[in-house]
């Protein structure tokens, strides 16, 4: 499938590898039995995604009729594609093998891998074995992406699949960027200065704009005390107002 979207990787790319190691790299798998439309090569495509550029590793596997040396490509990869010919029933069960296999490799790593599970040959359709509903049910199963597709036939298909994977990709790793830890300055003030205007000629009070550093000097709820102060009139014949404050605060 891969032979007619990118190209073969050489073994040494001289200035070519020079260009594309600033570019992020996504490397896809594809796997499924004999006959599913695939070739044993790596291939390498620089695309564009989303307005963002990628460098697409592929390696295509070429397992005959079981799954063989799978460490190969589950230890390389960040996301598979499991293809299965639509006019080939055997081909299609084969696939439960290739996915059983990357969901007990996935539960091992603790990682969620984007698998996309593929209907190929499409302008078989005359010949078709598998129905469209069967590929969706397996899909479903599994919790993959699932496409029928003819890899001869329809370029823009096929691109479009590798090109979701990539996107697939893309979310995995946002889930796992760590999120930076929010830092409140020190000068920076948490909250605004609240001024209690007098009343009934009792003296105003105002609470201190409290900064981190004042926040950390402030008395906890098992230290505080209460302090009783008499107000300025307690001389007047009537029985003088009090106010109970927390220590700690400042009148004024």
């Amino acid at each position: 499938m891969s032979s007619v979207f990118g190209k073969p990787r050489a073994g040494n790319l001289g200035p070519e590898r020079l260009l594309h190691s600033s570019i992020p790299d996504v490397n896809v798998a594809i796997l499924g039995c004999r006959g599913a439309g695939k070739s044993e090569d790596t291939y390498t495509s620089e695309e564009t995604v989303d307005q963002q550029p990628v460098l697409l590793r592929v390696m295509d596997t070429a397992d005959q009729d079981v799954p063989r040396n799978c460490k190969r490509y589950l230890s390389w990869a960040q996301a598979f594609l499991v293809v299965y010919s639509i006019d080939d029933r055997r081909n299609f069960e084969g696939c439960s093998q290739y996915l059983d296999i990357i969901a007990h490799h996935a539960k091992e790593t603790q990682h969620d891998y984007p698998v996309l599970l593929l209907g190929n040959k499409l302008d078989m359709a005359q010949y078709r074995q598998v129905t469209k509903s069967e590929g969706m049910t397996l899909a479903g199963k599994f919790g993959c992406l699932f496409y029928e597709v003819s890899a001869c036939l329809d370029f823009e298909a096929v691109q479009h699949v590798f090109h979701e994977a990539i996107r697939e990709v893309r979310r995995e790793q946002e889930k796992t960027t760590p999120t930076r830890p929010l830092f409140i300055s020190e000068e920076r003030s948490i909250f605004h200065q609240a001024p209690l205007t007098a009343k009934h000629g009792l003296p105003s009070c105002t609470f201190n704009t409290l900064s981190t550093v004042n926040y950390k000097e402030m008395p906890t709820v098992a230290q505080a005390k209460l302090v009783t102060v008499k107000s300025s009139r307690a001389q007047s014949k009537r029985k003088a107002p009090t106010l109970t404050l927390l220590k700690g605060f400042k009148i004024f």
